[in-house]
């Protein structure tokens, strides 16, 4: 139990207290009525058993008042409980679904990686739903079905004790059903939550891959993954309500016949002259209070278990622990790799054992073939992994001891491929740096080359980009990235591949602003086309993850290996034409 509140309340069991105190309350209130009720029969059976007694008028007429005035104070513990659950299932939702999208930001690549963005885009939204739901209703029924029994059957103990245990006679084997099929019940949710992420994923690489399907004509039912794992998802949902059913049906029927052997036990009573009939209806109307909530629980029981599952999956990304740290990064001093060796998620090692050093305010550029480990460097220097061992340091201090938060305050990556989010240009620009003045961005942009064609849009800086970036040309996408990159003005830049899929008249127009962007910067760059890193400090030449070569163009080009080699079969191909 405790362990279900923690995680369907995002790790704080305190924001339930609200909707469960408020429950319990409009749950007592709806008692007095029927207390009312016994009393109004009592005064009418009381009279009637004995003709010496004469009928209490003014206690009959003080009573229906009562119970007329009762249903303001009814209405308002509804309205207050009502109000309370839902304001309490939205809130916990909010605050646990930013938690955790701000948790995920400080994990590490390797951590994202290893996910199915499928399932998180399930956990955030659909898990929440559920737990939206479970504070909202299965919460409340819980207080209910749990405080209302126990305070009835100690209650009744004191009026009839046979009575008492004739109502829950057979409560013990519904809980004992429920509890035995626990296991199976997170078994079936499990499964049915997998098939769920299968085929939000299929659907997203659907939606996705759109353009290639129609290209290679896959639509209709030749798109067999999509298709398949819609039917799975069918499957697991028929299983999980085809079995699950019958068994809450049955201990629904094991609840409810509390009340048949109840009028049973309690006739025979009667007529042996053991119980009256006032304590009877008492019996009677109580087992009815109470035997409700208990069946609406065990109704929604399979929600509120497939609920708990997708919590628990929730906690448990919270649990992941981010990238530690807490030290300062030094400005404008070396990015040092000592003896690093690194692998992603314990597969085959993409750098190892290297060592070199990126002098500060110098251009450094990465070369050697695809899978050498070019772009893994700078994504180390971003810390993005950790490594396995050795150690990279900005100046004296090592990058794993670094507060990560402090250390990207320092960088600014511009890559191949650009996301930009859905959202204003102007907001796309100064993701860097939130309180930037619209001079600042403009002047980025003026930069970065970005400047002129942003106003010959329809709203200029204020027109919305399509998500990713797809009402832009590539190379206006990568120009308004190095916009973003010269507004943080950070003093370490990481470019990788930021010309390669342009055309002549964008890349002209993107060297220029990388120009602008890289003045007193410490520079990675990584470039396949060698032209563009010829005037590089030095150039660091990788191949099958290890250092082989280092110096500048010319020295590297004079010695016979990788670099030279590559440099040739470029001058080669440059000169190959269509025959």
């Amino acid at each position: 139990m405790n362990n279900y509140l923690y995680n369907i309340s995002s790790g704080n069991p305190r924001s339930l207290w609200p909707s469960a105190w408020s429950s319990l309350v409009e749950g007592m209130i709806r008692l007095i009525p029927a207390i009312l009720i016994i009393d109004v029969f009592n005064t009418i059976y009381v009279s009637f058993a004995d003709p010496a007694t004469p009928l209490n008028i003014t206690r009959l007429w003080i009573s229906s008042l009562i119970l007329i005035i009762w249903l303001l104070p009814q209405f308002i513990s509804s309205v207050v409980a009502y109000n309370r659950s839902f304001l309490a299932a939205y809130q916990v939702s909010a605050d646990g679904r930013i938690k955790l999208a701000e948790h995920i930001r400080k994990l590490s690549l390797g951590f994202l990686g290893s996910r199915d963005p499928a399932e998180l885009t399930n956990m955030m939204l659909s898990d929440y739903a559920l737990v939206e739901q479970g504070v909202s209703h299965h919460v409340p029924q819980m207080v209910s079905s749990i405080v209302f029994p126990v305070l009835a059957f100690a209650g009744l103990l004191f009026v009839n004790w046979q009575m008492a245990v004739a109502m829950f006679l057979a409560l013990p084997l519904a809980v004992l059903i429920v509890w035995a099929t626990d296991r199976f019940q997170e078994k079936l949710s499990k499964n049915h939550i997998e098939a769920k992420n299968v085929a939000a994923s299929r659907l997203q690489e659907y939606l996705r891959g759109i353009r290639e399907i129609k290209a290679h004509n896959m639509g209709g039912e030749r798109f067999e993954r999509l298709r398949r794992s819609f039917e799975e998802l069918m499957r697991h949902s028929i299983r999980i309500e085809g079995l699950m059913g019958p068994i809450l049906m049955a201990a629904i029927v094991l609840i409810r016949s509390g009340l048949p052997i109840m009028i049973f036990f309690g006739t025979y009573l009667v007529i042996d002259g053991q119980l009256t009939l006032p304590v009877f209806l008492m019996f009677l109307l109580v087992g009815v209070r109470v035997f409700e909530p208990m069946t609406v629980l065990l109704t929604s029981y399979g929600e509120l278990r497939y609920g708990a599952f997708s919590a628990k999956r929730v906690m448990a990304i919270m649990k992941e622990k981010p990238l530690s740290g807490d030290r300062e990064v030094p400005a404008h001093k070396d990015i040092i790799f000592d003896q690093v060796t690194f692998s992603y998620q314990d597969d085959e090692q993409v750098l190892r054992n290297i060592s070199f050093t990126i002098p500060a305010n110098k251009i450094t550029a990465l070369v050697g073939p695809s899978g050498s480990g070019k772009s893994t460097i700078t994504k180390l220097i971003a810390r993005f992994w950790d490594i396995q061992s050795g150690e990279i340091r900005i100046g004296e201090e090592v990058l794993s001891k670094a507060d990560p938060e402090k250390l990207l305050r320092h960088i600014s990556m511009v890559f191949q491929d650009v996301y930009l989010f859905k959202d204003t240009i102007l907001n796309n620009i100064c993701v860097g740096k939130q309180n930037a003045t619209r001079e600042e961005i403009e002047e980025a942009a003026r930069k970065a080359q970005c400047h002129d064609f942003i106003m010959s849009l329809p709203q200029g800086y204020d027109t919305m980009v399509g998500e990713g970036g797809s009402t832009l040309s590539g190379g206006e996408k990568q120009r308004i990235s190095i916009a973003r990159a010269l507004l943080k003005d950070a003093d370490i830049i990481l470019l990788d591949e930021a010309t390669a899929s342009l055309d002549p008249e964008n890349e002209q127009a993107v060297q220029a602003a990388i120009n602008a962007l890289v003045v007193n910067k410490t520079v990675v760059i990584i470039a396949h086309r060698l032209k563009t890193i010829k005037e590089a400090d030095q150039i660091i030449v990788l191949d099958q993850g290890q250092l082989v070569q280092q110096g500048s163009h010319d020295q590297l080009v004079e010695k016979d290996g990788v670099y030279a080699r590559l440099w040739q079969l470029q001058q080669e191909a440059e000169g190959w034409s269509v025959q």
